[in-house]
């Protein structure tokens, strides 16, 4: 095979990486050209899901114990989007929404029996029988 130094297609062995004529350095491409080259990396951040940030939010809130619930459902969706798209974060606000949730739910069934037995206790007594 014949090589014309001046085809820039085909620069023949003598024109890589030739000092002296910088202009033409060979096919890039080409695996033995012992041109750099640079590669650029490209960061891409991921975003936070939104369910996830209200999760946490509600949770830290508890909002009269309605935002304890809904907590625990924004969370449970918001981890099943992060573990289905790996270009979503905030997994770990997730599980902190669902947690804090889930407390709030313990809370509202302790103030609800607490108040049950209450009532009953006091619905219990008979206060006509007390003089005043």
């Amino acid at each position: 095979m014949k090589f014309d130094q001046d085809d820039p297609q085909n620069p023949g062995p003598s024109n890589l990486g030739n000092p002296s004529n910088p202009g033409n350095q060979g096919n890039p491409n080409d695996p033995n050209n012992p041109q750099i080259q640079y590669v650029q990396q490209v960061y891409v951040p991921q975003s936070t899901s939104g369910l996830a940030i209200a999760s946490m939010v509600l949770g830290i809130l508890w909002l009269y114990w309605v935002g304890s619930i809904l907590a625990v459902i924004f969370g449970h969706v918001a981890i099943s989007q992060c573990n289905r798209d790996s270009n979503i974060g905030g997994k770990g606000m997730a599980i902190a929404g669902v947690v804090l949730g889930w407390i709030g739910v313990v809370f509202l069934l302790i103030t609800i029996v607490s108040c049950a037995a209450f009532v009953s206790e006091v619905n219990s007594h008979n206060f006509e029988s007390y003089d005043y």
